[in-house]
């Protein structure tokens, strides 16, 4: 074939001890790679899929075996407690599709309501979810228990001289654009044989007619003779043609009608002569620019079938989803402390608290071991279990405190520290490591929380203190396997918590990764700051709406998300969009409101949509008018002159009643926040905080810093410039330069 049609399409086989599977690619692509190839340019050729979808390729190692593409439905949230599949991966059906969510469903790993199959032309999965479940944890259960993601492991294998042979998609794309190139050659060596044939023969005919060769036949008697005859009527002209006449030649001229001879016009013979020369001078022109040839094969072939042949799957990196964190709590851990049992099926012991069939279960035991293992329905762990609990790996922000006896007869230790990374079902002692050590205080802090604790001590002859009190935030978090401090060497009767104290751990730090769009702590992607309490995550989309989400990890952003920052109640949006009702540009500017819902902050017209938008006090906008009609210079305006805050609801001004050519905004969208800005944020002080601060004046004496910068600020601009190194431009508010070289 000319076309790649094998990786257009994809192939799939199996054999004894061989299996094949290409996956299908899109048209338009394979054709600029072809292009590509014979240009002798580099080019990439990922994999295309009918079903739309999602795909992840980053490890598809062109196609051959070893490499693996993750393919994900595509999930939107409806509402909170709605979602809907409208494209689905590769490789599945919407039926086998819900099938794997009833099953999951069914064994307790999601919690879904009902489904609803609406597919008609394209895909349509609604999930109506329980009562009380989170749509974005639901999204990524989805994708950890059912075939909304599959994996895939290509394996591109042909047979080439009765043998297999590996091979990657470039190289398949190679062979395949030698072997067109091999074929037009081909066809155009038939096509200049059949024009050369064609020319010849009526040049032929062109002589035989005008040196009237036909009238010599007339003499002849026997058919050798008129062969004779004609032969010899065209030996004077034949250096005229370019290859020998042969008899075959001689046989088609004595088939030449009369009426035909009659009626030759020899001008129109000399034009068609003529076009066919032409024709074989074509002919031979590709054939000497054959590269040239087949790129513009390739590009009319395109041209020709490439409508509507767009991407179906979008490439993108997905996130690594742990089944552990969102797998439903779908079973209850019990625990049977004395005999140093566990597990769901224990319901006459102490119920723990919910979890999952896959969660790893922590259990500290009072002889100071630690040990972390999988759920069951009843394991044995050991006697004496002092604390169970779900674990969570790589929590840093949960805190145990322990008092430990070292030995029978030792010393008394403390210590605070926190579980991260474990070997699963091996036992580590926490203690110093002497027989017979025992742990006289425990306690679990999942928010890091400090504690003080009072330690009353056995009486002893000379022993004048017996009572005394300890406070754990003063000592350091470390690793599990440390020692401790020294509490006491006398022997301690009991031990008990006195106050427990605030939270020691800061504020969560938050990035967003643009490239998954999810959030992370781990410090992939933009700095969103740091969040607690009531914080939020503002959202705004592309189809001209902003929505506010908590600051949870698994949290999903819309597939159009144009801008996620951290909310600041007090910042201003600027927005200019297109009114489809009046079919004219409209500015406003309108502050956030607090809403667990999407808010549209256009009009509903279809026809309306969000041109741009800025979150920086100082926006401005560069208009291009359309220079066809009307003759108004290009200009910059002010946004925030042109007009003042309003409702979210409010339609807002007319940017202009002339044709607009294109919009552009002078100043950035918003200024990225990071940890160094952020914390010079935190040193900025009110109005308020500047009146209580400044001295009293004094007579002879200067102004007091607090004066210059109570002055300074009546007296200057409102907002830091973009440009101020100290905060990186970001200005959520009003805000004044403190003199810090001062």
């Amino acid at each position: 074939m000319k076309f790649p049609l094998l990786l257009a399409q994809g192939a799939e086989g199996i054999a004894v001890g061989l299996s094949c599977k290409m996956l299908p690619h899109n048209f338009n692509e394979l054709c600029d790679a072809s292009v590509a190839v014979l240009r002798k340019r580099s080019f990439e050729l990922l994999p295309d899929f009918p079903t739309g979808g999602m795909a992840d390729v980053s490890n598809y190692n062109e196609g051959e075996r070893g490499g693996r593409v993750r393919c994900r439905a595509r999930i939107k949230k409806l509402d909170n407690k709605t979602l809907e599949i409208t494209e689905i991966p590769f490789g599945t059906t919407t039926t086998s599709l819900m099938e794997s969510i009833v099953k999951a469903n069914e064994k307790g790993k999601i919690k879904v309501r009902h489904i609803d199959d609406n597919t008609a032309e394209f895909a349509s999965i609604v999930i109506h979810l329980a009562a009380g479940v989170s749509p974005d944890t639901t999204i990524d259960a989805l994708y950890a228990f059912t075939d909304c993601e599959v994996s895939l492991a290509p394996n591109a294998v042909v047979i080439e001289n009765d043998k297999p042979r590996f091979v990657s998609v470039k190289d398949l794309l190679r062979i395949s654009t030698e072997n067109t190139l091999r074929l037009l050659e081909l066809e155009l060596k038939i096509k200049k044989s059949e024009l050369e044939e064609q020319w010849h023969f009526a040049s032929l005919e062109r002589i035989f007619i005008e040196k009237k060769v036909y009238r010599k036949i007339e003499e002849a008697e026997t058919w050798e003779e008129v062969i004779g005859f004609i032969d010899k009527g065209l030996k004077p002209h034949v250096q005229e043609l370019k290859r020998p006449v042969t008899q075959e030649d001689i046989v088609r001229l004595t088939e030449i009608k009369i009426k035909r001879i009659s009626k030759f016009d020899s001008f129109k013979a000399d034009e068609h002569i003529k076009q066919l020369a032409e024709q074989i001078k074509e002919v031979q022109n590709k054939l000497d620019h054959l590269v040239d040839h087949a790129v513009d094969w390739f590009k009319e072939l395109k041209k020709k079938y490439g409508a509507g042949r767009d991407r179906k799957t979008e490439l993108r990196p997905f996130d690594t989803i742990v089944a552990a964190k969102v797998a439903v709590a779908n079973k209850k851990l019990y625990v049977d402390r004395k005999e140093g049992f566990f597990g769901w099926s224990l319901k006459d012991a102490e119920l723990v608290g919910e979890c999952s069939e896959i969660d790893d279960i922590i259990v500290f035991r009072i002889n100071g071991s630690m040990t972390v293992t999988k759920m069951a329905d009843k394991k044995f762990v050991g006697k004496g279990i002092e604390h169970i609990a779900v674990f969570k790996k790589n929590d840093e922000r949960t805190i145990y405190h322990m008092v430990y006896q070292d030995g029978v007869k030792g010393p008394y230790f403390m210590k605070r520290f926190v579980v991260t990374g474990i070997t699963r079902d091996k036992e580590y002692d926490l203690t110093g490591g002497a027989p017979g050590s025992t742990m006289e205080y425990f306690t679990c802090n999942p928010d890091g929380a400090s504690e003080v604790i009072s330690v009353v001590l056995k009486p002893r002859p000379n022993l004048r203190k017996t009572k005394f009190d300890v406070d754990f935030a003063d000592l350091a978090v470390k690793g599990r396997g440390s020692k401790g401090n020294l509490l006491t060497r006398y022997s301690v009767q009991k031990v008990t918590q006195k106050e427990r104290g605030t939270s020691t751990l800061g504020a969560i730090p938050v990035w967003y990764d643009e490239t998954v769009r999810r959030l992370n702590d781990t410090g992939h992607g933009r700095y969103l700051g740091r969040f607690k309490g009531e914080d939020r995550i503002l959202c705004i989309s592309k189809s001209g709406k902003y929505q506010l989400f908590p600051y949870v990890l698994s949290t999903h952003f819309p597939d159009d998300a144009l801008t996620v920052v951290k909310w600041n109640p007090k910042e201003v949006v600027t927005a200019v969009y297109w009114e489809g009702e009046k079919e004219q540009y409209m500015v406003k500017r309108f502050q956030v409101e607090a809403s667990r819902d999407a808010v549209s902050f256009i009009t509903e017209h279809p026809n309306s949509k969000l041109a741009l938008h800025s979150l920086l006090p100082e926006a401005e906008l560069h208009i291009a008018y359309d220079k066809r009609s009307t003759n108004r210079p290009d200009e910059d305006i002010d946004l925030v002159g042109f007009i003042g805050v309003k409702g979210v609801k409010a339609l807002g001004n007319r940017l202009t009643p002339h044709k607009v050519k294109e919009l552009t905004l002078n100043t950035p969208v918003f200024v990225p926040l990071t940890p160094e800005a952020e914390e010079v944020q935190g040193m900025l002080i009110t109005d308020d905080e500047i009146g209580n601060l400044e001295a009293p004046e004094e007579e002879g004496l200067e102004e007091s810093p607090m004066k210059q910068m109570k002055r300074a600020k009546s007296t200057s601009a409102d907002v830091i410039s973009p440009d101020d190194p100290l905060i990186g431009g970001y200005k959520p508010g009003k805000q004044i330069e403190l003199g810090l070289d001062e």
